[in-house]
């Protein structure tokens, strides 16, 4: 259960590994156990406080200032519980991520999620107590409560879909062996799972399923092809498996969302995302309207590839062949700290600064999480997780990611209860900084082969983003709606998979080449529900404040880390509307997708030049 671990070489290159030895040298060290054994205490102390001050459903009445001293000492102590159980989280998180066979390390991470289950029941009970005080009266009187009015007001609008205090706190109790264990479960078995590729010179290699999955990016098409087959061979060895963690996990999310008065899951997910219906079906309809550019757009990636028709899958994320599309780890780390640097010094120093303090962890490897991602550690530190493919999509991701640690960085002044990232709005500082590494690195380069090898790059993870998206949202969407009948079976997810794809990818793929298990090895369905659409929200809005900082750099910057700081305190409509964006106007993300609309035809003209 080690938290520190020598970097690892690939080729010629030191891929970093992350490690929090310095705060926990490891997760049996004294001071971890330490601040296990606290965080228990807390939380029960925490609990006994709501007790006390019986901070819980009331009848309506005006607030005293005895309300008010109740409330100071109970937002300050729910934040300093939440600050320890989170920094916990994530140092196990820091050994289950890169290895989930540490059964150990899942152990106490099972712990902490025990008391994150006896911690959630207080929100329901606060957001009742709230609403009952009203949040302003109470503001009044709190100075905790002044500094929280915009968390608060979400959680007094949340009150109409609660269940009863007992009722929530037999939910949270009871998940921790429902759906987060079947979470779990996902997560442990697709990322233990290997494949035997039979490579293009006629050998067999035996690899980790991540690792295949990487060759998805690789140079060589008969690669690429080589992984999606295996994938294919490998996937239905686990899916019944998955496919019960789906229906468990789905099934639960129906009865409690029926009981929370939830008519569609729809709007839970808007709720939690602080994104109006209006602004959602605008975005949703200029998306559908963008459909027929992404399958021309793809067909143009098709002939480049030398296919006749729609793309195969195995070719969907492929570089383009403009020559060697490989990226050394430092060439790579290079471009995005020049890229960040040229917003900012701050930005740009943060590339060096997880570098140094050794937040990252880079190669793949067997039992690691597959995919990327970034989570707040301490303070305005973070841990970023990449599965490192030696190619420019790989540092693309990177500046995706380092962008997540640049919002913690402007979080970090912010207590947990106003840091409660909606989905939405977490992915705003990710999209600018991917968009900042791809517009740099275009408006330096005049060789069509290398503008065109961008071009591709940078239009291949959009596709991604609202394209695949929209499809996982088809897909979701009718697994609620058949879940509530009953269970699915493996071939019943598959299929319906299949035909999500055939939707929304259209002719732009050979439709024989769909690819039946996207549902059993993302792991966004598993980890909460309908965690698709807030990245086509993240990648559209983060478009839009790219060309608001391009208009006005410099009114741009002042107002761009506050905007990041209060994505947990205020809704998506008020921040756009700080950089004068209406975001529930279609046109707003009809001109986002224009960015987009504009590298394909460029994209399309050079492949037709060739």
């Amino acid at each position: 259960m080690t938290l520190t671990d020598d970097s690892t070489r690939t080729g010629d290159t030191e891929l970093p590994r992350w490690s929090v030895a310095d705060v926990y040298p490891s997760l049996d060290d004294r001071s971890f156990t330490d601040a296990m054994e606290t965080l228990d205490a807390d939380v029960t102390r925490l609990i006994a406080l709501f007790d006390e001050h019986d901070i819980r459903q009331t009848d309506p009445r005006a607030p005293t200032a005895a309300d008010g001293q109740a409330a100071d000492v109970a937002l300050r102590m729910f934040n300093e519980v939440s600050a320890l159980m989170s920094e916990l989280g994530v140092a196990t998180l820091s050994v289950t991520a890169t290895d989930s066979r540490d059964d150990a390390a899942r152990a106490l991470m099972s712990r902490v999620e025990q008391q994150s289950s006896r911690l959630t029941p207080l929100l329901a009970r606060l957001a009742e107590w709230v609403h009952a005080l009203g949040v302003e009266p109470l503001a009044g009187l709190s100075t905790e409560v002044a500094e929280h009015v915009g968390p608060l007001t979400r959680l007094d609008e949340r009150v109409a879909h609660q269940m009863t205090e007992r009722e929530e706190e037999l939910y949270a109790e009871l998940s921790t062996t429902g759906s987060s264990a079947w979470r779990s479960l996902q997560q442990v078995v697709t990322s233990q799972l290997a494949a035997d590729v039979a490579m293009p010179d006629g050998s067999t290699e035996h690899m980790p399923i991540n690792a295949v999955r990487g060759l998805a990016t690789h140079a060589d098409p008969a690669m690429r092809r080589a992984g999606y087959e295996a994938e294919l061979q490998t996937w239905p060895q686990v899916a019944t498996t998955v496919a019960a963690a789906m229906n468990a996990i789905k099934g639960e999310a129906v009865i409690v969302n029926r009981r929370r008065h939830w008519d569609d899951p729809i709007d839970a997910s808007l709720y939690a995302n602080s994104v109006s219906r209006p602004t959602y079906e605008a975005m949703q309809s200029a998306v559908t309207a963008s459909l027929p550019d992404w399958r021309r757009w793809m067909r143009a990636k098709a002939r480049l590839h030398g296919h006749d028709g729609g793309l195969p899958w195995w070719d969907l994320v492929a570089p383009a062949p403009t020559g060697d599309t490989t990226l050394s780890w430092d060439d790579g780390i290079d471009w995005v700290r020049s890229a960040f640097g040229s917003y900012s010094t701050e930005l740009g120093g943060l590339v060096d600064r997880a570098l140094d303090e050794r937040w990252i962890d880079a190669p793949p490897a067997d039992g690691k999480t597959g995919g990327a991602f970034c989570a707040s550690f301490r303070d305005d530190r973070s841990l970023v997780l990449l599965n490192w493919s030696g190619s420019i999509d790989s540092a693309q991701t990177t500046a995706h990611e380092l962008g997540h640690a640049y919002h913690n960085v402007t979080l970090a002044g912010r207590t947990p209860l106003q840091r409660r990232l909606p989905m939405a709005l977490a992915e705003t500082a990710s999209i600018f900084c991917e968009t900042l590494a791809i517009e740099q690195r275009l408006g330096v380069t005049t060789d069509p082969n290398e503008r065109l090898g961008l071009l591709d790059v940078s239009l291949t993870g959009p596709n991604q983003v609202v394209v695949d998206i929209q499809s996982r949202l088809q897909f979701e969407t009718e697994v609620f709606e058949r879940r509530r009948r009953g269970t699915l079976g493996a071939s019943e997810l598959d299929e319906m998979m299949l035909r999500a794809q055939a939707d929304t990818y259209g002719d732009g793929i050979d439709l024989d080449t769909r690819h039946p298990y996207m549902w059993l090895l993302k792991p966004h369905y598993y980890g909460s529900h309908f965690y698709n659409w807030p990245y086509t929200y993240g990648l559209l809005f983060g478009l839009g404040l790219y060309a608001a900082y391009r208009d006005d750099p410099e009114r741009f910057r002042l107002g761009y880390d506050d905007l990041l700081s209060r994505a947990g305190m205020d809704t998506a409509e008020v921040l756009g509307a700080r950089f004068d964006l209406d975001v529930t106007d279609e046109a707003f993300w009809t001109s986002s997708l224009d960015v987009l609309r504009a590298r394909m035809t460029e994209y399309e003209r050079l492949v037709d030049a060739r």
